[in-house]
């Protein structure tokens, strides 16, 4: 038994070029560092003192400029390469960063966050191009989730370390944020090698028959991106409400919340690879049930909050959303990839990351209203009715993929 699982932990890194482990690497530096964003509420409300119905607006502000700035990279990437595009997202985004923390008035946090944002989400699709580009089509899945297993490492360790920095000083978390943006660019661009050629292209069995213009037209695709809206707006609660609930209700310290944090980071970090390449293996390329399945898990975690105030649901919780995310997300991103082509492949990755961006927008405005008027367990309810309901819709794409191909038509778009 121990030898079988080593050899799957062992296999599932196999075969990767030195290239996908770097961006890996860049990856977990960057998000070593991140530490702004699950605290930024509650640095706006315990710190800076505003209210939890302006630290929604500022953070539907964070994710208009992430809306915005991820349909920016996308067409940047189709005409400029991702390479340039991920080394100045990640060098500015540092640079908005440090300044963010000298900004107080409500104002100039919007304008200021705003602008953070539009440059640091350019990084998203230009980054999920330099996976595919680097990756062979059968390690591709697996590539995605070994830059996630990056984020979440690194993320386990910002949190962590987030959570004592908050405890001693907040400013601490925008300079520690920002310079290590800054060191990932600059390892990005002496150690990556610039892109030559072109890379091997397929398509997943029953994902497309043939590459588009436009995945305006890709009617399939677009259909997925709204379920994948609804199951992400549920998602990140986890970075917005979620805390300010751990600290309100249960009276969670900021270290408690930082070490939740860690447990998610860790649980994605040691599981989903293995977990990933034992999926694939077992269920081939048809995933759309295992997609449906992490969105189950989602609605779930969510009604655990509900039932009751022992502080170990809080924890019970965060483990069901850890398996949600690891079930949906990787091959969510795989499947977005599989219905583009390289000429196009920026376009269909911005719209991908734009479908989290609107829900980074409508979560926390919804959230902190839902809070403000009805309390945390209505907020609860409606949450998990948005993981049931894309679970669903994920369930129905899942039949129709058989017969679902892309429009092919030219796009003027």
């Amino acid at each position: 038994m121990v030898g079988q699982t080593l050899r799957l932990y062992r296999n599932a890194y196999r075969g990767f070029s030195p290239s996908v482990w770097l961006l890996a690497v860049v990856m977990f530096i960057n998000r070593s560092g991140t530490m702004v964003l699950p605290y930024l509420t509650l640095y706006l409300t315990q710190h800076l003192h505003y209210s939890v119905t302006d630290a929604g607006i500022i953070m539907a502000v964070y994710g208009t400029g992430a809306l915005a700035g991820t349909y920016l990279g996308g067409r940047l990437t189709d005409r400029f390469g991702f390479y340039p595009i991920q080394f100045f997202s990640l060098l500015l985004a540092g640079i908005f960063l440090l300044v963010l923390q000298y900004v107080h008035s409500f104002a100039g946090i919007c304008v200021s966050v705003f602008l953070f944002t539009l440059v640091g989400d350019a990084f998203r699709p230009a980054n999920s191009a330099a996976i595919a580009w680097y990756s062979k089509p059968e390690d591709r899945t697996r590539a995605y989730s070994l830059n996630r297993l990056a984020i979440n490492l690194g993320w386990s360790i910002g949190g962590g370390i987030g959570g004592y920095l908050a405890s001693i000083d907040y400013s601490l978390l925008f300079w520690v944020d920002g310079l290590t943006c800054i060191v990932a660019a600059l390892v990005l661009r002496v150690m990556l090698p610039v892109p030559a050629g072109k890379p091997v292209e397929a398509h997943e069995s029953g994902a497309v028959a043939a590459p588009v213009r436009s995945p305006y037209q890709d009617r399939f695709f677009m259909a997925f991106l709204v379920f994948t809206t609804l199951f992400a707006m549920a998602f990140f609660q986890i970075f917005t409400m979620a805390p300010l609930y751990y600290k309100e209700v249960l009276q969670f310290s900021e270290r408690t919340i930082g070490a939740l944090m860690t447990m998610n980071g860790l649980m994605v970090a040691f599981v989903e690879m293995a977990l990933i390449y034992a999926l694939e293996r077992r269920f081939g390329p048809r995933k759309m049930g295992l997609i449906a399945c992490g969105s189950l898990l989602t609605g779930l975690a969510y009604l655990l909050l509900i039932a009751g105030l022992w502080p170990g649901w809080a924890f019970i919780s965060m483990i069901v959303l850890t398996f949600s995310e690891m079930l949906a997300m990787p091959f969510m991103q795989s499947f977005a990839v599989s219905r583009s082509d390289v000429q196009n492949r920026g376009q269909y990755m911005a719209l991908y990351s734009m479908a989290y961006a609107f829900a980074q927008i409508t979560a926390p405005a919804i959230g902190s209203q839902l809070v403000a008027l009805a309390g945390f367990t209505t907020l609860w309810l409606v949450l998990a009715g948005f993981a049931f309901l894309s679970a669903a819709g994920f369930v129905w794409l899942g039949q129709r993929s058989l017969t679902a191909v892309p429009n092919v038509e030219p796009s003027t778009i």
